[in-house]
């Protein structure tokens, strides 16, 4: 839901904050006021193209903010994601435009993209009449709004999981008949390879390990010196470390017999005899394992040397060099059974595009009968709206590949000896056809001519539509040209309908439109300073009644026409 909206500089609008909660909206004003420079503000926020004539004379820039409350729109929320936008439940929508025609967009106060920005617009509001941003003059959208009515997203979501897998199968498969020639002609060197790696067998971290053994064995004589003396230091030289502490730990032990406090310090003195005990031990039994090996020394030598001349030719270290022999051991098991793997992932594919066929049949098979159900509806509903005439039809028709048209493409199911293509939601296109006039062909609704009359079956199409058609906010602008009497009455009765489901945003010169507003806003000129400027103001009951009954009588109100109007309005008194 649009919960408000803020213009400042933008053509005849110097500011306007308007808070915009409620269902139906309704925007009333003389020809000219600016009704329609709002709409052209509010599209602004949602994506359109920007102009620097669009902002007002003599300011620097135009600022357009629309804040939404967005809770359960589930499309927005992953869409947000994918491009890393945290939101909360309400979105704050920002569009600044310079006097030198530069633009920036905001999402809760982040810059963001003008192309993310017009993906989050198609999500929150369809404009519709005299506007481009019309989501149902858009053919792609027509089949997703089908599926929607007929609730068939979860088959359309378990068929996208079958085309997923069919893709994959036909990429792999692509991807091993490009590399068919290069597997082959690569197969002796790769072997090779791999041979010569096998043939030192290294493994993970050898090289480091005998790193460490070639320092101890190529020092072994100094180690042994080395251990040697540090043995006779500590415990058996004459007037060693442990026999010093022992002398020292029976003196402490004779003053602590005198004095008590020296008990501390002979335990201490004991302790640290024992340690070095323990150490003298340990270093007396690593000087009796020290071996003089100069033929093991040299086997390693050797070893090492083998190791090192991998790690050169295969990556630089020894990782590399085995991860290198994994990589090309599956290349030459590829290459000598090429033919075996073909055969199996041509299979698995066979079996994906069968899968794909069957859900793909089954949803165009539920899409046709939803479409007979939309079709009449809609018929009836143009029939509410004063077009006695209307045909509609919801075309759903299948691509065939021919040889030239396959080129090559796994995307395609059989149906008989006839290859159909797919796509995101099956093997259907849905375009919506419509003639509005007797005797007329049934055309694209997207050729249909702009105005009034579109609007009209706008709202037929998203009074049918309502309850699937997941854009919160529709905004209507000529929906009352060429109508009126019972004809206006029952758009008004369809726009209300719509609340049910949307926030819905309607200028009209209707007094029977006007007449069943949750809000009423009125957009005057008003001229100060040598300056035209557009004004929105909210209309309280009284003055909501004033309106109507200028709608319904001219700028001179009655008594009766204040009367008519309470009546239309279904107010009492």
């Amino acid at each position: 839901m649009l919960k408000s909206l803020f213009i400042k500089n933008y053509a005849l609008i110097e500011e306007v904050s308007a808070d915009l909660s409620g269902g139906l909206i309704i925007l009333t004003g003389e020809t000219g006021a600016g009704k329609s420079i709002l709409i052209d503000a509010l599209g602004l926020v949602i994506g359109q193209r920007a102009s620097a004539d669009a902002v007002r004379t003599g300011a620097d820039k135009a600022i357009v903010e629309a804040v939404f409350h967005t809770a359960g729109n589930k499309r927005l929320t992953t869409l947000l994601k994918e491009n890393d936008v945290e939101h909360t439940d309400e979105l704050i929508i920002r569009r600044e435009v310079s006097a030198k025609g530069q633009s920036r967009c905001f999402l809760n106060d982040s810059p963001i993209t003008i192309t993310l920005q017009k993906q989050v617009g198609e999500l929150l509001v369809d404009l519709h009449g005299q506007h481009e941003h019309q989501s149902l003059l858009r053919t792609e959208t027509h089949i997703v709004m089908l599926d929607d009515f007929g609730g068939l997203e979860g088959m359309v979501t378990e068929y996208q999981t079958a085309l997923k897998r069919l893709r994959d199968m036909s990429g792999q498969i692509a991807d091993l008949q490009q590399r068919e020639q290069q597997l082959r002609e690569r197969r002796d060197f790769l072997t090779f390879q791999l041979q010569e790696i096998d043939a030192v067998a290294p493994q993970d971290g050898e090289d480091a390990d005998i790193d460490q053994q070639l320092a101890i064995l190529e020092n072994a004589e100094k180690l042994y010196e080395s251990t040697a003396r540090l043995y006779e230091l500590l415990y058996e030289g004459d007037r060693s470390v442990h026999d010093l502490l022992v002398i020292a730990r029976n003196q402490l032990h004779d003053l602590a017999a005198i004095d008590k406090q020296f008990s501390e310090a002979a335990g201490e003195c004991s302790t640290a005899e024992v340690l070095i005990s323990e150490l003298a031990k340990f270093i007396q039994g690593y000087n009796a394992r020290i071996e003089f090996a100069p033929e093991r020394l040299e086997e390693l030598r050797q070893r090492l040397g083998r190791l090192i001349l991998l790690r050169k030719k295969y990556g630089g270290s020894l990782e590399a060099a085995l991860a290198h022999r994994e990589a090309i051991a599956e290349e030459v098991r590829l290459a000598e059974n090429y033919e075996e793997v073909i055969t199996r992932l041509t299979e698995e594919c066979e079996e994906a595009r069968r899968a794909c066929a069957v859900l793909a049949q089954r949803i165009s098979s539920k899409r046709h009968e939803t479409a007979r159900k939309v079709d009449s509806a809609v018929v009836e509903e143009l029939k509410k709206l004063g077009i006695h005439h209307g045909r509609f039809s919801s075309r759903i028709t299948q691509t065939p590949l021919n040889a030239e048209k396959h080129n090559g493409t796994a995307e395609y199911v059989l149906q008989g000896n006839t290859r159909v293509a797919l796509n995101s939601r099956g093997y259907d296109s849905v375009e919506f056809h419509i003639s509005t006039n007797l005797g007329e062909e049934e055309k694209p609704l997207a050729r249909v001519a702009s105005g009034g009359e579109v609007s009209r079956i706008m709202l037929a199409l998203k009074t049918i539509l309502a309850k699937s058609d997941r854009l919160p906010v529709l905004i209507f602008d000529e929906i009352d040209v060429g109508v009126s009497g019972r004809i206006a009455q029952a758009v008004g009765m369809s726009l209300k309908a719509l609340t049910g489901f949307h926030q819905v945003i309607v200028i009209t010169h209707l007094p029977q439109i006007a007449g069943l507003a949750d809000a009423h806003f009125l957009v005057e000129k008003k001229e100060d300073s040598g300056r035209t400027t557009s004004v929105l103001r909210r209309l309280t009951l009284e003055e909501q009644v004033h309106e109507v009954a200028k709608l319904m009588s001219g700028a001179e109100v009655t008594r009766a026409g204040l009367a008519g109007a309470r009546e239309l309005m279904g107010l009492k008194g």
